[in-house]
């Protein structure tokens, strides 16, 4: 109840205020201001991944106007020896337009990886993007190996469709999933999709692929290096992945100094405000947990 109040609120507040609610969690309007802010977290130890905030595109010239962003950070990343690849949602490169629009996009993006020698994850939305979105991947992936996708944990389809395409060499991130969907597809009880999580956890490892945890989630982190000990899996067949921003009250740099690889999701660009009140409408929950974090330290 409150938190469907603050999020019904915070569009009617002035747009600097919500800036300063957001802030914390956006790495800035531009390229090179988000680019500075890797600097500063791979100099702490971390890896990182882009994100250009957007999405639902519904302008075929904005939706190359976007690629051609995403294949420009490709070549500044590389020239600034940045441990640094890129995530990239569908309908950000225009899938709500056509699936041929978004995939003609990613192809151009794929063939700019492949220049710089980088990685590129999909994105995961909502369900009704999920198929089009593991086809898109299939395809990228046929041309160019350094390409991931992601599992929702809170979807029910996601062990069959990681049953189906985990293997050795793939790579995939596993979150819980932000959007909100009808029970019928997908788990509501926390501690349901805590077990599907870990659930997804387990096919990885039997599968030898490459796994991505991304969890602010403790109790999961510990279960996780719990599994990763007592099977004695090498520190090369998976990490962590956190969002930028978020307060983890010294546990990021406690795993970094086990060892572990943590990648931070770093989210940039002119779209903060739309894609805030977006995001607030969605899942009204994130406005209990931005204001729960936004006097705390950030790290970053």
């Amino acid at each position: 109840m409150i938190n469907n109040l603050m999020a019904s609120t915070i569009p009617l507040l002035p747009k600097w205020f919500v800036r300063f609610f957001s802030s914390p969690y956006v790495a800035g309007e531009t390229i090179e201001k988000a680019l500075g802010h890797v600097k500063n977290i791979n100099n702490k130890g971390f890896s990182a991944t882009i994100d250009i905030l957007g999405e639902h595109v519904l302008d075929t010239e904005t939706s190359y106007l976007i690629t051609a962003d995403y294949c420009e950070l490709y070549e500044k990343i590389n020239q600034m020896s940045l441990d640094c690849n890129l995530s990239i949602k569908p309908t950000h490169l225009g899938l709500d337009l056509s699936f041929d629009t978004a995939l003609k996009n990613f192809e151009t993006i794929i063939n700019k990886a492949k220049e710089n020698s980088n990685f590129l994850r999909l994105d995961m939305e909502n369900s009704a993007q999920t198929d089009d979105t593991f086809k898109i991947y299939n395809y990228c992936k046929n041309q160019y190996a350094e390409v991931g996708v992601v599992f929702q944990a809170y979807l029910k389809r996601s062990i069959e469709d990681m049953g189906r395409l985990a293997r050795p060499g793939f790579n995939a991130r596993i979150c819980k999933g932000i959007y909100k969907e009808n029970s019928t597809i997908a788990y509501h009880d926390p501690d349901e999709i805590r077990n599907n999580y870990l659930s997804l956890v387990e096919i990885m490892i039997q599968k030898k692929a490459y796994a991505c945890y991304a969890t602010h989630d403790q109790y999961l982190i510990d279960r996780i290096i719990e599994i990763i000990k007592n099977r004695k899996l090498s520190n090369d067949q998976f990490e962590f992945q956190v969002l930028y921003g978020v307060p983890m009250s010294g546990r990021l740099e406690e795993m970094v100094h086990s060892g572990y690889k943590v990648r931070v999701y770093v989210p940039f660009g002119s779209e903060w405000y739309k894609y805030s009140l977006r995001r607030l409408k969605e899942n009204p929950d994130i406005a209990g947990y931005v204001i729960k974090n936004i006097f705390s330290k950030n790290s970053y």
